[in-house]
Order: structure tokens, then C-alpha cells, then sequence
């Protein structure tokens, strides 16, 4: 008997068609969300997975990803389904893994076709030959870059049932490239890093940069909490600008006074070092750091990394360019800010860019210093960007929210054409930068 995992958290939809394709004699077993989907997909490895696309915790492209890239479950064949369809939709979830796409209501003939041509491909993936020599995975490791999210929302952690697909830490972002580990801003998400780090390298002594954009609480905030801070054996060398009042370091020491943390400052253990930068290029061992002032209150920038095997762009706080911007600042904006940004992020392999609100919402937010997603994709379109991620989820946005966003996003670069590749940044999530995946994208 053939088996198949449903997985939708829309109960009305799973179940009849469970009923329908047990008595089309199918082993049905069914997960209520992306995450019990993965799960049960590397537990049972069903010949067939049919997958609701907007899900909480994963959502389809996810599961995709995941499902394909487990040896076990790579060649299982994936059916994805959504009431909704737009083009960049299924395009999305072509590149994410999926044989098929199918619009809700789905009608059960049409389920039946579907099965049918798609339980027969599987005979068609070949497996490699076994005298294939095993990459030597030595070289990539020498020039890869990693990104890893540790924390993606703006203004204030939001922690709680809804926000558990996309995460509720503020700002942070970990990149390991050319020997390196720098930590983009010290929101919320740094804690959890800090206690990976320390794990990792079990009283080993770690070497760290941190790059401070700004010091608005939700990009400093996690750092008392920060545990290769406490270790005497750890350097840990924070850069950044000035503080919108006082020093970076004044500003930083200010946050851990004694009405607020019992611990001071100068009172951890870790050989801290704090530098105020003045230039705005610099390098961090052999990774070349560029700084752009962005349109946001206060002193802040975002910073541009320079690796050997590809440029990330690190812009977590910048308010959109368009015509409201304008009259918010009574026409007197510099255009030689927007000029210097659009620069910043010419060509970048990956963009990390503010996209808080939507386009309806920014026009009651206009002069407050974030981005408004449509104005985000045109500009990174515009300037030849390959990979965008939505950044600094608002915090009354909800993971249902930010899927939607990310689904309007898509379609606003879908009909502009091109190639870039639009994704909403996720707490916990991971790529890697290689030589050869840049010339790819």
C-alpha cells in the first residue's frame, strides 16, 4: 500500500481529503503543521507528501527545503497546495523542491490525476554511480561564507504561539567567513548565539568582532546577556559608531548600570575591547567591511562585508525613498543619501534590508525610519541585487503576516522580471556562501 503524509493545519481541507484517499486504498498520515510534517516525513518516508504552502512554524517551501536536502526523503515526491496562485508562488516552490502545485478547492479527480503523474516519476531520478569520488569538501570550507539569523524582529523581542515560525529575538546576525566570526548588531538574539559559541568551542578561546549599527535598545540590548563576554579567555572587539547621545561605549555601559543589571560593564571577565569608528572602510582580518549612514533616526549605518566568496549587505534600519519620504522631511531630504545607498547595495549577492511595513501601513508610518516592502524589492531590483531578505519583522506581525508579506513581495519581483531571489529572514536559519553558488545566482 502506497503511503502519503497530508500535512495542513486547516483541519476542514485535511480531513475529507484523508477520508478520500483512504478509500482510494493510500496509507494517509496527517501533521497539523510544517514542523510535525518534517518530522513525520524523515519517520515514515511516504512515497507522496501533500503540503499546504502558508502553514504556521514551516510553511511549505520549508518543508520542501527540508525534505529534499535529507538524503533519506530527497527523491519523495511533493505535491504543494494554496489557496492562492501566483505565479512567483509556484515558481518558489519549483526551486524549493515541489513536482506539482495545485489551487484550492482541489477537486478529487484533480488529486487523482496529480497522484498518478507524479507517483510515476519515481523511477525517473537516477542515483549517482557509486564510482563517483566524493567531493573534497575541504576547499569550499576554506571559502565559504555562513549567515545565520539569530534574531530578525525590530523595536521589542516578541516571544509567544504566533511568532515561533520566524522568531521574536531583535536583531542578530552571525557571519563566519575568511576565518572570522562577526557578529552583525547585539538585539535579543545574540543570548542564544552566545551560549551556541560557548558549546561549540568548550573553554577554547574564541575570537570575535561585533558590529554595532546603532544603539536603538532592540541592536544592544541582548549583549549583557552575552556568555563569551564572561569568559576571561574570549576577545571581544565591538565597533561601531557614535551613540545618538553619548559614545558607543558610554551608551553600552549605560544599559548595564546598577538600576537596571546587577553586572557592570568593566565587570565582565572578557577581554572586551570597544572602538568608536571614524573611517568608514575597514577590515576584519582579511574580510573587508564598508559602513553607509542610513535614512533612520539618530547615528546609524548598516555595513557591507566583502568576503572571498561574496558581498553581504547589512541594512537593518533604513526608512524607504519615494515621494511620502519626501514631504515627511518637508522636501528636504538629501538625495545624495538615497544616491550613497543605492551604491551601497549595488550588486550585493545577499541584501538583509528593513521591510517592516506594507505599503499600506507605511503611509501611517512614514518619517519613523523603516522600510515599506514594495519600495524594498524595487530598489534592490533596481540596483541589481541577487538575494533579498525581508528584515526587522515589526512586532505586532504575527508569522501568518510575515508569509503573506514575503508571498506579496515575490509577486511585486515576479512581475518586475528578473532573477532576484526574495526571502523573509528566519530565526535559526542558515546558508552558506560559496564561490561557485555567487556565480550561480
Amino acid at each position: 500500500m502506497k503511503t502519503i503524509l497530508l500535512i495542513d493545519d486547516d483541519e476542514i481541507c485535511r480531513k475529507p481529503a484523508a477520508e478520500a484517499l483512504r478509500r482510494a486504498k493510500w496509507e494517509v498520515i496527517e501533521a497539523v503543521d510544517g514542523d510535525q510534517g518534517v518530522e513525520l516525513a524523515f519517520k515514515h518516508r511516504p512515497d507522496v507528501i501533500l503540503c499546504d504552502l502558508l502553514m504556521p512554524r514551516s510553511n511549505g517551501f520549508h518543508v520542501c527545503r527540508a525534505v529534499r536536502e535529507n538524503p533519506a526523503t530527497k527523491d519523495t515526491r511533493i505535491i504543494v497546495i494554496s489557496g492562492r496562485d501566483f505565479p512567483s508562488d509556484r515558481q518558489s516552490a519549483a526551486e524549493a523542491g515541489a513536482d506539482d502545485f495545485l489551487v484550492k478547492p482541489v477537486e478529487l479527480a484533480q488529486l487523482r490525476e496529480a497522484l498518478d503523474k507524479t507517483t510515476s516519476m519515481r523511477g525517473e531520478t537516477k542515483a549517482p554511480a557509486a564510482t563517483a569520488p566524493a567531493p573534497n569538501p575541504k576547499p569550499v570550507a576554506d571559502q565559504s561564507t555562513v549567515v545565520k539569523f539569530w534574531g530578525v524582529r525590530g523595536s521589542i523581542p516578541t516571544p509567544g504561539q504566533t511568532t515561533v515560525f520566524f522568531g521574536g529575538n531583535t536583531s542578530c546576525v552571525e557571519v563566519r567567513a575568511d576565518g572570522e566570526i562577526i557578529i552583525l548588531d547585539a538585539g535579543s538574539g545574540i543570548r542564544p548565539l552566545g551560549e551556541s559559541l560557548a558549546a561549540e568551542f568548550r573553554g577554547q578561546p574564541i575570537e570575535i568582532t561585533l558590529l554595532i549599527t546603532h544603539t536603538h535598545w532592540d541592536h544592544i540590548q541582548g549583549f549583557p546577556f552575552f556568555l563569551p563576554a564572561y569568559d576571561a579567555r574570549n576577545r571581544v572587539h565591538i565597533l561601531g559608531y557614535e551613540g545618538a547621545r553619548e559614545g558607543l561605549a558610554s551608551t553600552l555601559a549605560g544599559q548595564m548600570e546598577s538600576p537596571y543589571f546587577p553586572i557592570a560593564l568593566k565587570q565582565m571577565p572578557g577581554n572586551i575591547v570597544i572602538e568608536e569608528l571614524k573611517e568608514m572602510t575597514f577590515n576584519v582580518g582579511t574580510v573587508r567591511v564598508e559602513a553607509c549612514f542610513s535614512n533612520h533616526p539618530g547615528v546609524c549605518v548598516g555595513y557591507k562585508l566583502i568576503t572571498s566568496s561574496g558581498t553581504i549587505v547589512y541594512l537593518p534600519d533604513n526608512e524607504s525613498f519615494n515621494e511620502n519620504t519626501d514631504k515627511a522631511h518637508g522636501g528636504a531630504l538629501p538625495r545624495n543619501l538615497e544616491k550613497n545607498i543605492a551604491e551601497f547595495i549595488a550588486d550585493a549577492d545577499v541584501l538583509i534590508l528593513d521591510s517592516q511595513y506594507s505599503a499600506d501601513e507605511y503611509k501611517a508610518h512614514v518619517g519613523w525610519g523603516h522600510g515599506c516592502v514594495d519600495d524594498v524589492v524595487q530598489i534592490a531590483l533596481n540596483n541589481r541585487v541577487k538575494r533579498l531578505f525581508l528584515f526587522h519583522h515589526d512586532p505586532a506581525h504575527d508569522d501568518r503576516y510575515v508569509s503573506n508579506m514575503l508571498m506579496h513581495a515575490r509577486e511585486v519581483a515576479q512581475k518586475a522580471g528578473g532573477s532576484l531571489r526574495v526571502e523573509a529572514a528566519r530565526e535559526g536559519e542558515q546558508f552558506v556562501l560559496t564561490p561557485r553558488a555567487v556565480n550561480a545566482m
